[in-house]
């Protein structure tokens, strides 16, 4: 169950550095903005994000108001954001530079609602486990940080093009989803075994 948490982490944060690091770069680049409007621009998916962050929580408290278990309160939000994220890939067939950005900020938004880990870190982690699970936790996300602009580079270097780069985000959001549905099973808290004395 944590190993399914801690790669959806990895999953998740994956968007989070392609809009950090190579989002301004794809709109100067592949859609001839200039920096300044560019700039601007890359400002309104991190607004959704934002917002997208704080309804998921509200979401994922209510269903948990509303008598759902924990399982499908938590992953209720993560899927359905995640399924948002990955539209960014309409982006390799649509021309108008304002629907990009508009489809990227519904990605972000997406990215924002399913950003739920520490809450599910919170819910699952072993009390006498919980700085080593959230550790690891940060570790597979920051490990996200390193690799995501490193391959994004390979593959806008080596085919002239960000299309791919946005099917291996979106690639990454499917995954996260597939780690939540299939890998992590009920979300509950781990109870280490103690030895006896």
């Amino acid at each position: 169950m944590l190993l399914g948490i801690f790669l959806g982490q990895y999953c998740i944060t994956t968007l989070t550095y392609f809009f950090l690091t190579w989002f301004p770069d794809y709109l100067v680049r592949e859609r001839h903005m200039s920096i300044l409007k560019a700039g601007l621009a890359a400002s309104l998916p991190a607004l959704c994000g934002f917002f997208g962050g704080v309804l998921g929580g509200l979401f994922s408290d209510y269903l948990l108001r509303r008598g759902q278990s924990l399982a499908v309160a938590r992953k209720v939000p993560i899927v359905a954001g995640m399924l948002l994220s990955v539209s960014m890939i309409m982006c390799n067939y649509v021309h108008a530079v304002g629907l990009v950005v508009g489809i990227m900020s519904l990605a972000f938004f997406g990215k924002g609602i399913g950003s739920l880990g520490w809450a599910v870190v919170s819910d699952t982690a072993p009390k006498d486990g919980a700085g080593l699970c959230g550790g690891l936790f940060n570790m597979f996300g920051n490990t996200a940080a390193i690799t995501t602009p490193i391959v994004i580079g390979y593959i806008v270097q080596s085919t002239k093009s960000f299309n791919g780069a946005l099917i291996f985000v979106a690639a990454n959001a499917v995954t996260a989803i597939v780690c939540y549905l299939l890998v992590v099973g009920d979300i509950k808290r781990v109870e280490l075994r103690k030895e006896p004395a």
